[in-house]
């Protein structure tokens, strides 16, 4: 008879402990959130402008304007993470965050092969590199979904 008294008591201190361990992990996450969202909105302001009408270039025909676009689009996505990477990780989380901006140098990898492609007059090979940034994309917002991000998600349809 104690032995169930006593799982139910562990039980009972696990579920009253969860919510601090979770709020003791809120706060580093929440401070690197705060550091590192102003770094993303520049980004994600900056990409608005450089890939404004890339779709449209694409579909007309016009592939070297949209591929300079996207190559414009890498280039400052690597700024980004440049800057990102200067900004201090929570140790709790900081291999998760490394290998979240190492997805996000991935996606400007990408992006930039993507532009090349287009400058190249190979759409087929940009399509496939545009897919391969969404799957990217989806990845490495999954990875940092604890952090609640609004600016550093990424949103690979901007690129399509």
């Amino acid at each position: 008879m104690r032995r169930p008294a006593s799982i139910v008591a562990l039980l009972l201190a696990c579920a009253l402990l969860a919510p601090v361990a979770a709020a003791a992990l809120e706060g580093p996450r929440a401070e690197y959130r705060e550091q590192v969202e102003p770094i993303c909105r520049a980004n994600t302001k900056a990409n608005e402008h450089i890939l404004r009408g890339v779709r449209r270039n694409v579909r007309k025909g016009k592939l070297k304007p949209a591929g300079s676009q996207l190559i414009k689009a890498s280039t400052a996505l690597r700024g980004a993470v440049a800057e990102l990477k200067k900004v201090p990780r929570p140790a709790a989380d900081a291999e998760r965050l490394s290998e979240w901006l190492a997805l996000i140098s991935n996606q400007a990898d990408l992006l930039q092969r993507a532009g090349r492609a287009l400058l190249a007059g190979d759409r087929h090979r940009a399509g496939s590199l545009v897919t391969q940034l969404s799957n990217g994309a989806r990845r490495a917002n999954a990875l940092v979904v604890s952090f609640e991000f609004q600016d550093c998600r990424l949103d690979a349809s901007r690129y399509t």
